[in-house]
C-alpha cells in the first residue's frame, strides 16, 4: 500500500499517460456508444427526477474501478454509483489508503438531453488531499489534467485563469434551488448584488474547467458530493485561482464544509464571493 506522498509522485511521475488512457477507453466503449442513443430502459431516476443514472454511468464506472485499483495496487475506488447503491464506501476518503474518487458521467441530465455539456472526473487523494485529477469532455474530445505543484493542463496547454476584466459583472454558476436548504438558499441570496451575475449551473466538471480557463468567475455550490468537486478543484488551484468555505476555509473532500461555498479564478474573487454568501446567511 502506498503510504506517503513521495511514492504517489513517483506513480504519477510514470503511470499519469495510463489513467488518461483508461479515462478515454471509459468514454469511448461505454459512454459515448450510447450518448443520443439511449432506450428508456436504460435511464433511471435515483433521489428524484433531477438525479439520473444511466447504463452508461454505471458500465463506465465498472470499469474504471477495476483498471485504475489495478494501476495503482492498494487504492481504493469511490465512485458515485457505487456509493449510491452501498454509502458506508464513501467513508473510504477518510481511510490511509490512495482513493480514485470517480464521477463516470458528470452532468448526466446533458447527457440524456443529447447534449455536449457532461463529463468523467477522475481523481487520486491521499489523506484527504487531491494530488491529481482528470476531467475528460469526450463529446467535446477536451482533456484536462492538474497535477499538484506542476500545473494544469488542457489538451497539453497551461491553464491560467487570471483574474477579472475590470467594468464589467462578475459571473457565477450557482447550485441548483432543488438541492439548497432554506439556510443555503438565503446565503446564495447574497450573490443578486451589484456587479454580480449569477446563474443555475451545469456540469461541475465542466464549470470548474470554465473557471480554470477564465471564462466563468466563480462558482457557489451547496453540496460536498466529493466526485463533483475533487477534480474540479484541484484544476482550479493549479491554474491559479483557490476556493472558499462559508468560513473562509478551504473546501476540504473529507467534509465536514460549512456551505455553500466557492472556487474562483484568482483570490480576490474568492473572497469577494465568500463575502457576500456570509452576508446572505
Amino acid at each position: 500500500m502506498i503510504g506517503h506522498i513521495e511514492t504517489i509522485d513517483e506513480f504519477l511521475a510514470h503511470r499519469t499517460p495510463d489513467v488518461e488512457k483508461a479515462v478515454r477507453h471509459a468514454a469511448a466503449t461505454e459512454i459515448m456508444p450510447r450518448f443520443r442513443q439511449l432506450a428508456a430502459h436504460e435511464i433511471d431516476q435515483k433521489s428524484g427526477p433531477h438525479d439520473l443514472v444511466t447504463d452508461a454511468d454505471r458500465k463506465a464506472e465498472e470499469y474504471l474501478t477495476e483498471a485504475l485499483a489495478e494501476l495503482l495496487p492498494g487504492s481504493v475506488v469511490v465512485g458515485e454509483e457505487a456509493v449510491h447503491a452501498d454509502p458506508a464506501t464513501y467513508h473510504a476518503i477518510q481511510g490511509a489508503a490512495p482513493v480514485w474518487i470517480v464521477d463516470p458521467v458528470d452532468g448526466t441530465r446533458q447527457f440524456v438531453r443529447g447534449e455536449s455539456g457532461f463529463c468523467t472526473l477522475v481523481a487520486l487523494t491521499l489523506g484527504g488531499v487531491v494530488h491529481a485529477s482528470w476531467t475528460y469532455a469526450p463529446a467535446r474530445d477536451q482533456l484536462a489534467v492538474a497535477l499538484r505543484g506542476r500545473g494544469a493542463r488542457l489538451d497539453g496547454q497551461p491553464l491560467r485563469s487570471g483574474s477579472p476584466l475590470p467594468g464589467r459583472d462578475l459571473e457565477i454558476a450557482t447550485s441548483h434551488p432543488d438541492y439548497t436548504t432554506d439556510e443555503q438558499k438565503r446565503a446564495l441570496l447574497g450573490l443578486n448584488a451589484e456587479g454580480v451575475r449569477p446563474r443555475p449551473c451545469g456540469s461541475a466538471g465542466l464549470e470548474y474547467l470554465a473557471v480554470a480557463r477564465g471564462e466563468l468567475d466563480a462558482t457557489a455550490f451547496s453540496w460536498e458530493a466529493a466526485w463533483d468537486h475533487a477534480a474540479g478543484l484541484l484544476l482550479v488551484e493549479e491554474a491559479g485561482g483557490t476556493h472558499l468555505t462559508l468560513t473562509g476555509e478551504p473546501f476540504r473532500v473529507t467534509g465536514g464544509n460549512a456551505l455553500p461555498f466557492t472556487a474562483a479564478r484568482d483570490e480576490a474573487t474568492a473572497r469577494r464571493v465568500r463575502g457576500l454568501l456570509a452576508a446572505g446567511a
